[in-house]
């Protein structure tokens, strides 16, 4: 029973994060820098802090936690963080070019992969002694390979797409650009893989016996976000320098609907790796389904953000071809994250 509350968890989080891109279409007036920026200082600090002040039993603090003998495993918890931005802030670019739906498919199921295989590998390359290598078992070697053929799949469906879409159709995603989105899509999964990576550091970043194991690894998920956050923030400044965008923030009629949809998105965004965190403390009894936890949220994301592109017509004027070669991407994507755990 408590593995089928767990997964419930991990789904929750999965469609709130699936949902987070909603909101974003009621800011108004703003450049896509000036509410990215805003919208992360939610999603990356706000509350992930929120949720990392859940691990600190009374009479301690996060700042003694970090300092406390830690060091290498924070910094290279911060360090991946940095290097998940960069995947972060390619993933709305990906969505910008492709959807919601194609997006979010393609770089989500290239994060699967890549978290899944990136942890292991290099916690082995600083920790050998951990045997880290030997969770990437024959079970969770097939499970990325079909995770790479579903994402293959869905990048046929695309293609499909925009072979066969009018002009007028195409415009429900503005700007779509198959070939550019594809790019930026791949490049945003391997680096968004980063954030597991980063979890893995940062795991004993507890309080141990005193954290309960439902929030364990959210002091590490502040510290991915916060080196994530500062990828953003600098890019972000630097499009608003560029594109003379800075009075975005002066709007003061804006600013009370624009924060609040800021706010409501970076919500929705952090309940995934809370979720994550929440879940994984139900699952202690299953090391398959806490090896691949993050693999499952993945997949979780891709069909909940495929549900909002039907709902907001991404896939209108489709063929039934192009639409049965999507749904066999995605059940192929849903299927090699759960498919370990069935050949363990």
């Amino acid at each position: 029973m408590d593995i089928v509350i767990g997964l419930l968890i991990i789904a929750i989080g999965a469609f709130c994060q699936s949902s987070s891109y909603v909101p974003i279409n009621k800011i108004k007036d703003w450049k896509w820098e000036s509410y990215w920026l805003v919208q992360g200082v939610f999603a990356w600090l706000v509350f992930p802090l929120l949720g990392a002040l859940l691990a600190v039993p009374e009479g301690h603090s996060l700042g003694e936690l970090f300092l406390a003998g830690n060091t290498f495993n924070v910094s290279m918890t911060i360090l991946f963080g940095v290097l998940w931005g960069i995947g972060g802030l390619t993933f709305g670019l990906s969505m910008r070019y492709l959807g919601v739906a194609l997006g979010q498919s393609i770089s989500l199921g290239t994060c699967a992969a890549g978290g899944t295989l990136l942890g292991p590998v290099l916690l082995n390359a600083f920790f050998p002694e951990m045997g880290a290598l030997s969770s990437l078992t024959f079970a969770v070697l097939s499970g990325v390979v079909v995770t790479l053929l579903g994402i293959a799949i869905i990048g046929v469906a695309g293609m499909m797409k925009a072979k066969s879409l009018s002009g007028e159709e195409q415009n429900t995603v503005r700007e779509f650009n198959f070939p550019k989105g594809i790019a930026i899509a791949l490049l945003a999964g391997v680096m968004s893989g980063c954030f597991n990576v980063g979890l893995e550091f940062g795991k004993d970043i507890n309080f141990g016996a005193l954290t309960p194991d439902m929030y364990k690894t959210l002091p590490a998920t502040l510290l991915v976000t916060l080196g994530g956050f500062v990828t953003n923030a600098v890019y972000c400044l630097y499009q608003n320098a560029k594109n003379h965008s800075f009075g975005d923030y002066a709007q003061g009629k804006l600013w009370h609907n624009n924060a609040l949809f800021c706010a409501l998105a970076g919500a929705l965004w952090y309940s995934q790796f809370f979720g994550l965190s929440l879940g994984k403390g139900f699952l202690t009894e299953s090391p398959t389904l806490m090896t691949l936890s993050f693999c499952v949220l993945m997949a979780l994301n891709v069909t909940f953000a495929n549900v909002w592109g039907i709902i907001l017509k991404e896939w209108k004027g489709c063929s039934r071809k192009t639409i049965a070669v999507l749904v066999l991407g995605l059940c192929i994507l849903v299927l090699s994250s759960f498919l370990p755990e069935l050949l363990k």
